[in-house]
């Protein structure tokens, strides 16, 4: 299912998904412009990822800065933060933040997340012709953070490249928010065998068990960021994918492609 971006995201928060619905997660973009701030003290755990700009957050005496001027060539500044702490968030100049929320009642300490320390890694290097060459970064989920009740990352997807690659799934919802570049580019999501465009502003709400391959258009970077809740029971680890059978041959060492291997009739 596809949520379109009719409009430009206004100020203030724009909400995409919520907490009653089926992805299990409150979800939106929230737009400050410089000098504008809001306070959330929510009984909801809650982490604030910043897209663009710069912004202070603060929280029981304490404060840190992020800044980011672009989400495809540099790391993410996450707060992470649990229920009932307030947490005020100020733009130093005009910013751009994801909002994930979710039900959660452990307590723990207010995580701020600077850039170098975010887990960056490669996918696909060196494999398929590079066909599936992508950064994957994972600020948090159920190995890093056992705590939490959700997981935060983002992924950039090089031009004319696949990710979330082999097709595979999980029994956990997911959410793609997407941004491009630049911003006229556009990609596909491939839910189980149907297909979508998807442009610059567009969320990917990803059904529990359904495969979700995605392709960007060459020329075009696709960023998105991934958010997924835990289920009860069952968290989301690294280890939480299950590749379908029939393409599973793609994860072999050393596999050669065509047209590396002549193609028979």
């Amino acid at each position: 299912m596809i949520i379109r971006k009719q409009q430009p995201f206004e100020a203030g928060y724009t909400p995409i998904t919520t907490l009653d619905g089926p992805m299990l997660l409150d979800f939106g973009i929230l737009k400050l412009g410089k000098g504008e701030s809001v306070t959330c003290s929510l009984d909801l755990e809650r982490a604030w990822m910043l897209i663009k700009g710069e912004v202070r957050f603060s929280w029981e005496g304490k404060e840190a800065v992020g800044k980011r001027a672009s989400c495809i060539d540099e790391p993410p500044v996450v707060l992470h933060a649990p229920r009932h702490i307030p947490v005020k968030v100020q733009a130093i100049e005009d910013s751009e933040l994801a909002v994930e929320r979710c039900v959660n009642n452990q307590v723990f300490p207010v995580r701020f997340y600077a850039k170098g320390e975010v887990k960056t890694e490669i996918f696909g290097a060196g494999v398929l012709n590079e066909a599936s060459n992508r950064t994957v970064r994972t600020v948090f989920d159920g190995e890093s953070a056992p705590y939490s009740n959700m997981v935060m990352g983002e992924v950039i997807n090089h031009p004319g490249r696949w990710s979330s690659y082999p097709p595979h799934d999980h029994p956990h919802p997911e959410i793609y928010h997407y941004r491009f570049f630049p911003a006229q580019g556009f990609g596909v999501s491939v839910l189980n065998e149907d297909a979508f465009v998807v442009h610059d502003g567009d969320s990917s709400l990803i059904f529990p068990n359904t495969t979700h391959s995605q392709v960007a258009a060459a020329g075009y970077a696709m960023y998105y960021i991934w958010l997924i809740p835990h289920l009860p029971g069952d968290k989301w680890l690294p280890t939480t994918r299950y590749y379908r059978e029939e393409h599973t041959w793609l994860l072999q060492k050393g596999v050669k492609i065509w047209p590396e291997v002549p193609a028979t009739l």
